[in-house]
Formats: structure tokens, sequence, C-alpha cells
């Protein structure tokens, strides 16, 4: 007879808390007036380093094929949050930096994140958030290839 499951894997639960964020602030991003950006596109856009990146890059990190990541970088280019510019370490490639529009979208984002942080911490409290936070960033160094 299979084991009954009374709670959800570490992992789903952390899936459950990360799509809840992800909801709160593409909805609200949305509300703010940048509701020309899709969650796939989201999902390469937040991956852009700070200097910029390879198209190749933010397909690998962001785990989709290289002709998805051109199709999407194209859409956000398209509508002013991401642009082309010369990689100076090559001069053949082309780096993908956020641009003007794409900048007050990241800016509007972090609000709102830092809005549920708030209601997740009057939930649970500031040391139980403090020390997930820590537990999390722990879990990173051996979860996240790209930090």
């Amino acid at each position: 007879m299979p084991e009954a499951i009374d709670q959800p894997s570490v992992g789903v639960l952390c899936f459950i808390a990360h799509r809840a964020m992800e909801t709160r602030v593409m909805e609200g991003l949305a509300d703010a007036g940048f509701d020309d950006v899709t969650l796939a596109q989201s999902r390469v856009f937040q991956r852009i380093a700070p200097a910029g990146s390879r198209i190749t890059d933010l397909a690998e990190q962001a785990r989709v094929t290289k002709q998805t990541a051109v199709f999407l970088v194209n859409q956000l280019e398209r509508v002013g949050y991401v642009e082309r510019v010369a990689d100076p370490t090559d001069a053949r490639a082309r780096l993908v930096r956020v641009a003007g529009r794409g900048q007050a979208a990241v800016a509007a984002a972090r609000r709102l994140e830092r809005q549920v942080e708030e209601e997740w911490t009057q939930h649970l409290g500031a040391r139980d958030v403090a020390t997930l936070t820590r537990i999390l960033a722990r879990l990173r160094e051996v979860t996240d290839p790209y930090a």
C-alpha cells in the first residue's frame, strides 16, 4: 500500500511560494502599465546580467532553446525592455542589456516583491523570515549554478 503524503516536498513548497510571488509581481506590473511583458519573456528578462548577457547564456539559464530565447528577446526589444549592444570582449558578439523601459519595470517589480515579502513577514514573523532567508541562501550554494 502506498505511503500517504501529508505534506508536499520542500521543493514543491518552495515552488508554491515562488509561483505566488511571481503571480503577484506579474499582476502588479500589468496594473502599473507594464502589461506588454509575458511570463515567458520575464523568465528570460530576469536573467540578464547588469553588464548584459549573451543570448546563449540567457537560453541556458532560462532553460529554453536558443531559438526561443532569440524570439523572446526580439519581443522584449520591440517594446523597449531590452537592447542589443556590442560585446566589449568579442567584436563579433552582441549582448542583451536592460533598456530604459526595462529598468522602470525592474524597479516596479522590486517594489512589488518587497510588498509581498512584507505581507509574508507579517504572517510568519520577522525571525522566521530571517531564518528562512538564511536557509534558502545556503541551499542556493548547492542548487544554483549561476550564482
